[in-house]
């Protein structure tokens, strides 16, 4: 039996919650995110070491679904910039499609207080590879709250990004934790690259992390500065700043660093 089989058998066996009940015990547009990319082959071990009230979002009596995110920045890559080089004023823009359902969302991150990340976000019915006016306009003001100039900005798509996701609550700590596979990341010029053989698991919690946190920091994975955004993006374009990442590209991805897979 494969990992994702052994995987599959393991989220199989956890109790199911709804959307609605999981975004009213859990929804922390305001969190602090703890990321991990770790093997395909070690997510058996994790799921078996967590509380057995853990329940697993499943609507329709499915319980992994394919996400798509199609990023916006500026000419200049302002997003990326900000955060390449850990500004404290950085942004991120994206248009998230649920592939199973079709519905589209136009989300703004911004940082919060004390590394927190805000996400800000409208239902979308536009073509998702172009910001209609409203989302501009809905950018602005996201922006213009947390003190971000964007006079001059024209929005424009950088990066696409798919996966499939899993979503777990955490009741006792009131937390979430994704886990993404099947991961990809496309230019707009088509230029793409995957890493089937790593996943991103991904905790939502307050300050003081929760059971999962705890979990992964026993298995000896340690938080990473891995972005769908910022980490894709210098995996395919080696010609950026991507000093931050740099550990994460040449232990995981398959880039021009070194001319090799990971």
């Amino acid at each position: 039996m494969s990992a994702l089989d052994s995987l599959g058998t393991a989220v199989g066996a956890l109790r199911p919650i709804g959307l609605d009940e999981l975004v009213a015990r859990a929804e922390l547009l305001t969190r602090l995110d703890r990321k991990y990319m770790l093997p395909v082959v070690d997510l058996p071990f994790v799921f078996g070491g967590l509380d057995e009230d853990v329940r697993v979002l499943d609507i329709d009596g499915r319980r992994e679904f394919g996400y798509r995110s199609v990023y916006f920045d500026t000419p200049g890559l302002d997003g990326y910039l900000g955060a390449a080089r850990q500004r404290r004023r950085r942004f991120k823009l994206r248009v998230r499609t649920y592939l199973d359902s079709d519905q589209h969302f136009f989300e703004v991150k911004t940082r919060g207080p004390r590394g927190t990340t805000v996400k800000y976000r409208i239902p979308y019915d536009g073509d998702p590879y172009r910001l209609g006016t409203q989302a501009r306009a809905y950018a602005d003001a996201v922006l213009a709250q947390a003190r971000i100039d964007t006079v001059g900005f024209r929005w424009q798509p950088v990066l696409t990004t798919s996966y499939r996701r899993t979503t777990l609550l955490l009741p006792a700590t009131a937390s979430r934790l994704t886990l993404d596979t099947g991961l990809t990341w496309a230019l707009p010029d088509g230029t793409a690259l995957r890493t089937p053989e790593r996943a991103i698991v991904e905790t939502k919690a307050g300050r003081a992390g929760s059971g999962a946190d705890r979990l992964l920091w026993s298995l000896k994975h340690r938080p990473c500065p891995v972005s769908k955004y910022g980490t894709g993006l210098a995996a395919l374009r080696p010609d950026l700043p991507s000093h931050r990442w740099l550990p994460v590209l040449r232990r995981h991805f398959p880039t021009a660093l070194d001319g090799s897979p990971a």
